[in-house]
């Protein structure tokens, strides 16, 4: 093909895409006239972006690749203006008459700046040596423990998050007030973010399997006893605290002389096996004996106590705590969802193994057994069992477990549940949530919305915030269900009418809805939509989780945070070794710093060039 028939098709394209991104704008102008002035521009830019995207543009990329031009790839921020700069250059190629060049809404300089500026408004002023924003996950410790705030700070995290759906108002109050008083001993601002709870789609308890404690010894390699188990017997009625590594175990019956050093209590385990308990020490009522054997000792068991080597007396084991063991769950088998608040247990099986009566666990929202459909798909505990509805009576959701390690999997309470396909028609705030809103609209500056859908769910977060006369304070949208996913362009929109706003991408629930295999690629899809409307995004879930958690991370986690610099912040989860995680999460995005800006390279000098 020649030059000029190239020229001419690329310049065609082009010119066709910008006047498809104006009208575009212009049948959306009801939306247009809702959002804040000062935003009003990033909400013409998504348009056009959303214009672009409408179209298959990979052939004409390859044209404009091949003539030595942009090819569009990294014009989220700018998009008319790129039209504009790629549509001048082509007609000076083809030595074409300019066409006019309508104003952008943002420009090559405007642009991140925009999404720069919106991002400061939102989380606060950009740290020294990186751009990206480190959000931490408050521990419950952080109430009282006002020095690991410090450390975190010094550390350098940048926004707070506190998650409403654990601990209670008096605690984030002392949490938000640890914080203000680290600001003033370090030197450092840093903005509180609460999350709000959502509706609450979790698994109910679990049944205890029985009352009963477990005693076992330190053994070597061959077996043989190397420190026996402590027990702390302690009477029923009035029980004293165990020291530390001794197993509680209360007492019926004990004479007012208590037990003596020496004695021995002789019992029946729960397995039918005779085991004897030697007592040491005494402490007051109480005494500490030592367990050469392991046990199981039972709640209202009997225990013979031999002192001098005669029976004394009989005692029995008081209340012990009930013993929770997970569902077991395999491929192919059902499980069933029950509206009532009945304890989950296991299935039930005869003498030969053979089902007799299926496992059940308490879905805690009501409205699923309104909507659920035979065929529809659900999945437990953040994708690892996956089932699918076979019949539903508005009492029980029978599930037929699909998906499941090939051993099996373990089912605990209060896991998360997802209906991928189906609309279960829930506002994302709920009664709690409006209440928890009052509790933090004094000290957060900023609050999360969980699981929301549609834009009207934004809307009437804003409402609420305006009625509480908290308007000013900033909004985070969490994405992190398929319909939301599906709902972004408007929800982006509706959210300009009362900025600041960002945007959360909740990867842990989000990659259960739209399929692991497809995270990758929406991750990347609302990084775009974002950018374009210059909205700051918090890359969360998981974040060096093993490096929080165990102290050091994978090859996988390690790749996951340079990703996560694309961001305008990276949420960590809390850990035991969270501050560390900081430290080194902040020594990552500098270093990322030089050689990225968004997903464009940035060509800084390389020494390993040097041969």
């Amino acid at each position: 093909m020649s030059t000029d028939r190239l020229l001419e098709r690329t310049l065609a394209a082009l010119r066709t895409l910008r006047d498809r991104a104006l009208e575009f704008e212009a049948t959306h102008a009801p939306e247009l006239d809702a959002v804040e002035p000062r935003f009003r521009n990033s909400a013409r830019n998504l348009l056009h972006y959303l214009s672009m995207r409408q179209q298959d543009i990979r052939n004409l990329q390859h044209d404009l690749h091949s003539l030595g031009l942009s090819s569009l790839g990294v014009s989220e921020s700018h998009v008319l203006a790129t039209f504009n700069a790629v549509i001048a250059n082509v007609e000076a190629l083809a030595d074409a008459v300019a066409s006019p060049a309508p104003a952008p809404p943002a420009d090559f300089l405007t642009g991140p700046l925009l999404l720069r500026d919106h991002a400061r408004r939102l989380l606060g002023p950009t740290p020294r040596h990186r751009s990206v924003r480190i959000m931490v996950t408050m521990p419950s410790a952080a109430a009282d423990d006002a020095r690991l705030i410090e450390d975190l700070l010094r550390a350098g995290m940048d926004v707070m998050r506190i998650n409403c759906a654990h601990d209670d108002a008096q605690a984030w109050r002392r949490m938000a007030a640890n914080l203000r008083h680290a600001e003033r001993v370090v030197g450092r601002h840093c903005r509180i973010q609460a999350d709000l709870a959502g509706p609450k789609l979790r698994t109910g308890p679990i049944g205890p399997v029985g009352h009963f404690a477990r005693i076992k010894p330190k053994r070597d390699a061959m077996g043989r006893t190397v420190t026996p188990a402590r027990v702390w017997l302690t009477p029923a009625l009035q029980p004293e605290t165990p020291p530390p590594g001794a197993t509680p175990v209360p007492l019926a019956g004990l004479p007012d002389e208590g037990l003596q050093a020496g004695d021995r209590l002789e019992l029946v385990d729960l397995r039918g096996r005779e085991r004897a308990l030697i007592v040491t020490a005494t402490a007051g009522r109480s005494a500490l004996a030592d367990a050469a054997q392991s046990m199981y000792v039972a709640q209202d068991q009997h225990v013979t106590v031999v002192r001098d080597g005669q029976r004394a007396f009989e005692l029995v084991v008081g209340p012990l705590p009930g013993v929770v063991v997970p569902i077991r769950l395999e491929l192919g088998e059902p499980l069933v969802l029950t509206r009532a608040v009945d304890p989950g247990r296991a299935a039930g099986r005869d003498a030969d193994g053979i089902m007799v009566e299926p496992a059940r666990i308490h879905c805690t929202l009501a409205a699923a057994f309104e909507r659920v459909r035979p065929g529809e798909r659900v999945w437990l505990d953040d994708g690892k069992i996956g089932g699918v509805v076979r019949a539903c009576d508005g009492e029980r959701i029978e599930i037929e477990v699909t998906h499941a390690p090939p051993a099996g999997a373990s089912l605990k309470a209060e896991k998360g549940i997802n209906f991928p396909d189906t609309e279960l028609g829930l506002a994302a705030l709920t009664d709690k949530d409006v209440d928890d809103l009052r509790e933090v609209v004094g000290f957060a500056d900023m609050i999360a919305l969980s699981f929301l859908r549609t834009p009207e769910d934004v809307l009437l977060l804003e409402d609420h915030l305006h009625a509480l006369g908290a308007g000013h304070l900033g909004i985070v949208l969490k994405i992190e269900n398929a319909a939301a996913f599906r709902n972004l362009p408007r929800i982006l929109l509706a959210s300009l009418h009362s900025p600041p706003v960002g945007v959360m991408v909740a990867r842990g629930d989000l990659a259960v809805e739209i399929g692991f295999e497809r995270l990758s690629e929406v991750q990347e899809e609302i990084l775009w939509l974002c950018e374009a409307a210059h909205v700051p995004v918090i890359w969360a879930t998981q974040v060096l989780e093993g490096l929080a958690k165990a102290g050091a991370p994978s090859r996988a986690e390690v790749s996951d945070a340079v990703m996560s610099s694309r961001a305008e912040c990276v949420m960590l989860n809390k850990g035991p070794r969270v501050v560390s995680t900081v430290e080194f999460l902040a020594d990552v995005l500098g270093r990322m710093e030089e050689h990225h800006d968004k997903r464009m390279a940035l060509l800084r000098r390389l020494s390993v060039s040097e041969i």
